[in-house]
């Protein structure tokens, strides 16, 4: 059959679905069911799409077999409603929109989710537990809406989900397997737990990109509080409890699911919050009153605002003074002025001396701007996003290749930075270092605010570069003063603030970048 080969002539720019939608990038396979998955632009309604894509010889009669089992349940899933989901929009079948030409089986069309891989996600570090439990519990929602309606959203493979960009998981790639069942849909929620927890998947069939989670000799999963000790008892525990299928205490319900996170969420939120009392030693009551040894925390607000009253009063009464000696020395100085020449009061130099009546007094003299030399272009620009790799990179030469009808843009956002992220942007590289003095930026959205960041390597950590510069961005073009010359082969322009379109979302658009160094 050559499954293998098959899948190797998808490739971006290729037509599929009867020449409807063009392939535009790849975001993972799942091998179990010979599935791609991929982003597509649909050509009819001008609007992207995710495509999973059946990959097989229609020969093979056990092949097709499967294939039609996963194209019924995503049809069936189609009638299905949640914000947790993917909305499936048409389902492709050979003879229906797939022609055996093509080398597929079928095809399953979806909305496309904005925001980033979960893949992504944790390939740079684990998430917080906090914030793990919280979307963990917001894709467990949406599998217990579907098991309520006799569904299986098939989810134990990480590369079918996205993170959104208001933080929440969602399934990006419906089409559950022939074989799926509502189990294998709450394994994969403590599998993907486990992953955040860990940035290792728990389940067979997982990519290549993620490791796999390890196993004691007796063939359990290792926890993840073994793995990563800041990871809470009870969320270590639910995630094992949850993909194992033997033992006692195991959960194997969504709605368990749901009300085990809750608990852990709120309980990880009260350990932060008792951390954050102070250096005093912290208990919590069992009526839910968090005290510390000495005092409950309800006193802590109360030895804030006690504290503000004093500083405010301490700096009333230093400004009070202060007036009070500014008032002594005029005095004085007048006394001084009408004493006569025989007082030992310096007199004040020719450049100090008061205009003659009725005149105005000089301007002041700025300083002149430093001289500029010719733009320099940079030898390569890629987007600059720790912790992830969206906001298309591909487009990322756009900002620096003389063309005023080409842009970079960011992704599109549903809330303002940094809900989400503390930011992303562009990091240039120069053949040779420049001696940077301003930097001109052609944008397409106001009310972006940027950063100007000098770097000694091409992809540092945020916390390894120094912010020389920033600004606001208007409509056109804005120049960005640097504090002063920066020597330099590497600098990031470095979105803080995103701009917002007619339609509320927050997305920045840059169509040049011009760079001058100190003449």
């Amino acid at each position: 059959m050559g499954i293998r080969a098959q899948g190797g002539s998808l490739a971006p720019g290729r037509v599929v679905g009867d020449g409807r939608y063009r392939l535009l990038a790849q975001f993972g396979v799942d091998e179990r069911a010979a599935a791609h998955l991929w982003r597509a632009r649909d050509g009819q309604l001008k609007r992207d799409v995710a495509l999973t894509l059946l990959v097989g010889d229609p020969a093979d009669a056990e092949a097709a077999r499967l294939a039609r089992r996963t194209l019924e349940r995503a049809a069936h899933a189609s009638k299905f409603g949640h914000g947790g989901v993917a909305r499936v929009l048409d389902v492709l079948s050979l003879g229906s929109g797939v022609t055996s030409s093509e080398g597929l089986l079928g095809v399953v069309v979806a909305e496309w989710t904005k925001g980033s891989d979960l893949v992504d996600l944790v390939s740079q570090r684990p998430v917080a537990p906090a914030a793990a439990a919280r979307m963990v519990q917001a894709l467990a929602e949406a599998v217990d809406h579907a098991h309520q309606n006799g569904l299986v959203l098939g989810l134990d493979h990480p590369q079918r989900l996205r993170l959104t960009p208001d933080g929440a998981l969602k399934l990006a790639f419906p089409g559950p397997l022939p074989e799926a069942t509502l189990r294998d849909d709450v394994k994969a929620l403590g599998a993907v737990l486990y992953l955040l927890l860990t940035g290792r998947w728990a389940l067979p069939g997982g990519p290549a990109a993620i490791p796999a989670a390890p196993h004691a000799p007796t063939g359990r999963v290792i926890p993840p509080r073994s793995l990563v000790p800041t990871v809470p008892v009870e969320l270590s525990s639910l995630a094992v409890r949850t993909i194992e299928d033997g033992g006692h205490g195991g959960i194997r319900t969504s709605a368990a699911i749901l009300r085990v996170l809750d608990q852990a969420a709120e309980a990880e939120e009260r350990t932060q919050l008792i951390k954050a009392v102070g250096e005093e030693e912290a208990v919590a009551e069992p009526d839910g009153t968090v005290w510390t040894t000495k005092k409950p925390v309800k006193d802590v607000a109360r030895r804030k605002k006690l504290a503000f009253g004093v500083t405010v009063l301490v700096v009333a009464t230093v400004v009070i003074l202060a007036w009070g000696g500014m008032m002594m020395i005029n005095l004085f100085q007048g006394e001084s002025k009408s004493s006569g020449p025989n007082m030992n009061v310096a007199a004040p130099s020719s450049s100090q001396a008061p205009p003659p009546s009725g005149e105005q007094p000089p301007p002041t003299q700025q300083p002149p701007a430093p001289a500029l030399g010719a733009a320099v272009k940079p030898s390569a620009v890629a987007v600059f996003n720790p912790g992830s790799k969206g906001d298309s990179p591909g487009r990322a030469k756009n900002a620096t290749d003389g063309e005023a009808g080409t842009s970079w843009k960011t992704d599109e956002y549903d809330k303002q930075f940094p809900v989400l992220k503390d930011g992303v942007g562009l990091v240039v590289t120069f053949k040779d270092p420049i001696n940077l003095s301003q930097i001109k930026i052609d944008a397409g959205s106001p009310g972006s605010k940027v950063e100007i960041r000098s770097a000694d390597k091409k992809n540092p950590k945020l916390d390894e570069t120094k912010v020389v510069g920033g600004g606001d961005l208007a409509a056109g073009e804005s120049t960005i003063a640097l504090q002063q010359p920066q020597q330099g082969q590497y600098f990031i322009i470095w979105i803080t603030q995103l701009g917002e379109d007619e339609d509320g979302k927050f997305v920045t658009e840059l169509k040049e970048l011009t760079f001058l160094p100190a003449g």
